[in-house]
């Protein structure tokens, strides 16, 4: 009798860390439920990078969760604040940079759990990083530990017996460069992702941001070319 695959919710932005999450957990035999939001950030093309990568690496179900993360403010993300753009990849290890969103893991996470207990999952998978942003404090693995432990005790299926919730951060000690290895390696199509805090109407990347900078430093290091920069040529 043939086993049944086991299921999980992976938290899926758009973004080149997400898309190389969302192939590590197909790579690792699980049925996918990808889980993205519309909280109000000012890169929203994410979303239709979302759908693109969902459907390339194919999933069970692909939700977007509306929630507007506006009515705070506090990030240049989701308020009227300048992204900072041209910054060295020293000044980006220092600090809490202004591209944090105020407890967005935390939020996203716990949506995720929703999700999860509903589906009767025991696994998530979100590709936090503490290399390339050491100053957010919800990519840190005490975080992740923290709110793992806290799941556990939040949930009617947790109390019951019926789900012992792991969240996965697979590329939490990895380099950017790394990430991407890996993603090449499970043959995600990078082109149809997106990074960029201050994209283009049309989804054209600012290459300016922290994020478009890392990004293009890890390709670089691998010695290719971001296929977004091909696709500009």
């Amino acid at each position: 009798m043939a086993i049944e695959p086991k299921k999980a919710v992976v938290l899926l932005s758009g973004g080149l860390d997400s898309a190389t999450v969302l192939a590590i957990a197909k790579s690792e035999g699980y049925k996918l439920y990808a889980l993205s939001f519309a909280y109000g950030q000012r890169h929203a093309w994410e979303l239709e990078a979302a759908r693109r990568v969902a459907a390339s690496i194919g999933v069970e179900q692909h939700r977007i969760a509306a929630i507007d993360l506006r009515a705070f403010g506090g990030s240049a993300l989701t308020d009227d604040i300048a992204v900072p753009k041209g910054r060295a990849t020293e000044e980006m290890a220092h600090g809490i940079p202004i591209t944090y969103v105020p407890a967005r893991n935390t939020i996203f996470l716990s949506f995720a759990l929703a999700w999860a207990e509903v589906l009767s999952a025991s696994d998530v998978f979100i590709g936090v990083n503490a290399l390339d942003y050491s100053g957010y404090p919800d990519c840190r693995p005490e975080f992740i530990e923290a709110f793992e432990k806290m799941a556990n005790l939040a949930t009617k299926a947790g109390v019951e017996g019926r789900q012992h919730l792991k969240i996965h951060t697979p590329l939490i000690a990895l380099s950017k460069a790394q990430i991407i290895a890996k993603g090449i390696e499970l043959g995600v199509d990078y082109g149809l992702t997106s990074s960029c805090y201050d994209p283009s109407p049309e989804g054209e990347p600012c290459g300016q941001c922290d994020s478009c900078l890392l990004r293009q430093k890890g390709f670089r290091e691998n010695g290719i070319e971001d296929p977004l920069q091909l696709q500009k040529k």
